[in-house]
C-alpha cells in the first residue's frame, strides 16, 4: 500500500465523477461488439421469421433469413453465433435420431453461413433435448437420465457438426465425463482445431422457460425436469469441481449458465481458472428487462447495457446474449 495520506479531504473520490470525460476516462470495464455472442433460433422453410411471444424482439428465422441477419450481426463486430434449431415433432424421438442426421437443420445452417459468411464464428449445441419426444438432454430409461449410454450419442453429436464445419462445438447437457469423450472423437477423427466450449457451470434455473418455448421443449419437459443433471442452484464450490473436471477433459472454454443470478460463479471461475469464461445471459434474464421496459418501469437501453457491463466485471471473456445486436449497434454509435 502506498503511503499517501487517503482519507478526506486529501481524497475525494467524486474528484473523477464529475465530467462524462472523466468518467469515460477511467472506467475499469469496458463492452465492445466483439464481446457479445448472438444466439439464434432457427426453423425448418423459407422467408418466415416467427416471433417468440415470452421473448419480444426474438424471432424463429429460416436459413435464408438467418443468413441476412447474420451478415449484419458480422458487419457490427460481433464474432460469433450460437445455433439453437426448432425441430418439428414429427422429427422427435426417444433418442434424439435427427442430432445424428448430416443433413439436419443445424448442419444446413453451418454449410450455409461458412459459405456466406466465412469469417464469422458458429458455436452448435450438443445436447439432445430439441430432438428427444421426452424434452431431456439425454436417454431415459425407467425415468432415469443414462449419463455414458447419452455421452456416446453426444460424441457422435459433436461430430456430425465438426463434419459440417462448425467452429466451436458447445456441450450444454451436463452429463459427466462428456468432455474428454468428446474431445477424444474429435481428435481421433482429425478435428483437432474444433474448440470445445463446455456448459460446465449450467444450473437448474427457473430463467430457461421461454428458451423453452422457443425450441418448443416445455411442453414435453415434466417429472423433475433436469435437476438430476443440472446444477444446484445453492451451490457454489461444485461448480469449481465441475470446471476443473471439464477443463482437464480438454475443454478449451467454459460456459458459466445463467449469468445474473451467478455473477459470483463466473467470478470465482475466472479467478481460479486460466481460460476464458463465458457467460450467457439468458432468456428469462432478457423477458425481464424487455417486460419492465414494455411497462415503462425502466429504460431498456440503460438496463441493457448496465446489466451487460455487470457480467463482463464479473469476469466473463464473452456473454452470449439475445441483445447481442442491439447492444452492438448502441456501443458503435456511442464511439
Amino acid at each position: 500500500m502506498s503511503d499517501y495520506p487517503s482519507s478526506f479531504p486529501s481524497t475525494r473520490l467524486r474528484r473523477l465523477r464529475r465530467a462524462p470525460w472523466l468518467r469515460e476516462m477511467v472506467a475499469e470495464v469496458r463492452l465492445h461488439p466483439s464481446d457479445l455472442i448472438w444466439p439464434v433460433f432457427i426453423q425448418e422453410g423459407n422467408d418466415v421469421s416467427t416471433p417468440i411471444a415470452s421473448m419480444p424482439g426474438v424471432f424463429r428465422l429460416t436459413l435464408d433469413l438467418l443468413i441476412k441477419q447474420a451478415k449484419e450481426a458480422a458487419a457490427l463486430g460481433i464474432p460469433a453465433i450460437a445455433l439453437f434449431p426448432v425441430v418439428d415433432s414429427t422429427r422427435k424421438t426417444e433418442r434424439g435420431d435427427e442430432a445424428l442426421n448430416p443433413d439436419n437443420l443445424v448442419c444446413r445452417a453451418i454449410r450455409e453461413l461458412k459459405d456466406a459468411i466465412p469469417q464469422l464464428g458458429i458455436i452448435t449445441d450438443v445436447a439432445l433435448d430439441p430432438y428427444t419426444s421426452h424434452g431431456q438432454d439425454g436417454l431415459v430409461k425407467d425415468g432415469v437420465i443414462l449419463n455414458d449410454e447419452t455421452v456416446e450419442i453426444l460424441c457422435k453429436q459433436a461430430l456430425n457438426q465438426a463434419r459440417a464445419g462448425c467452429d466451436i462445438v458447445a456441450p450444454s447437457d451436463m452429463m459427466d465425463g462428456r468432455i474428454g469423450a468428446i474431445r477424444g472423437a474429435l481428435e481421433t477423427e482429425g478435428f483437432h482445431d474444433t474448440v470445445i466450449l463446455s456448459y460446465a457451470a449450467k444450473y437448474a434455473s427457473h430463467f430457461y422457460g421461454p428458451f423453452r418455448d422457443a425450441v418448443d421443449s416445455a411442453k414435453h419437459l415434466g417429472g423433475a425436469g433436469k435437476k438430476t443433471y443440472q446444477m444446484d442452484y445453492r451451490n457454489a464450490d461444485e461448480a469449481l469441481r465441475e470446471v476443473a473436471l471439464d477443463v482437464a477433459e480438454g475443454a478449451d472454454m467454459v460456459m458459466v449458465k445463467p449469468a445474473g443470478s451467478y455473477l459470483d460463479i463466473i467470478h470465482q471461475v475466472a479467478e481460479t481458472f486460466n481460460v476464458p469464461v463465458l457467460a450467457y445471459q439468458v432468456s428469462g434474464e432478457y423477458a425481464m428487462i424487455k417486460a419492465a421496459a414494455e411497462k415503462g418501469w425502466l429504460n431498456e437501453e440503460l438496463a441493457m447495457m448496465e446489466s451487460l457491463i455487470a457480467i463482463k466485471r464479473a469476469g466473463a471473456s464473452a456473454i452470449l446474449s439475445y441483445y447481442a445486436t442491439h447492444a452492438a449497434k448502441l456501443l458503435l454509435t456511442s464511439q
